[in-house]
């Protein structure tokens, strides 16, 4: 005989409904993500759970003017709104990418009353790579 799987959020066990509450969030990381036709804002926990996001197409913008400054400068404060209501008052800004996003969205987080810890460009770099492989001789 085998034996019964135990269902999670029985009656049994206690749980019913949603687990859903008010998380406190006192420090988080403000990701920054600026490419040449979007920018991406997403906001997570130190353990690195996201807890919100944002872009500027979901603020609004459509087609070329989702990649200007001022689509930036609404997708972080959307972005930033949901967490200053869940007790967020420390971060860390990690910003990537080349586009016209990057200022815009980091002038509308230190507008929001958030304070920043401190503020890094992790764009990532290109050098020559690996070394190759040898050349195949026949």
């Amino acid at each position: 005989m085998t034996k019964a799987i135990p269902r999670i959020g029985s009656r049994r066990n206690g749980r019913i409904g949603s687990r859903k509450t008010g998380r406190r969030i006192p420090k988080g990381i403000i990701h920054v993500q600026a490419s040449f036709n979007n920018t991406i804002v997403t906001v997570s926990d130190v353990r690195g759970r996201v807890v919100s996001w944002a872009s500027a197409g979901t603020s609004g913008f459509k087609g070329t003017r989702r990649g200007t400054p001022y689509a930036a400068q609404a997708a972080a404060l959307d972005a930033i709104r949901t967490v200053v209501g869940q007790g967020m008052q420390r971060a860390e800004v990690m910003i990537k990418g080349p586009g016209l996003g990057r200022d815009a969205a980091l002038r509308a987080i230190r507008r929001s009353g958030i304070l920043l810890s401190f503020v890094r460009d992790v764009t990532p770099m290109p050098h020559n790579g690996c070394r190759p492989p040898k050349k195949r001789r026949v």
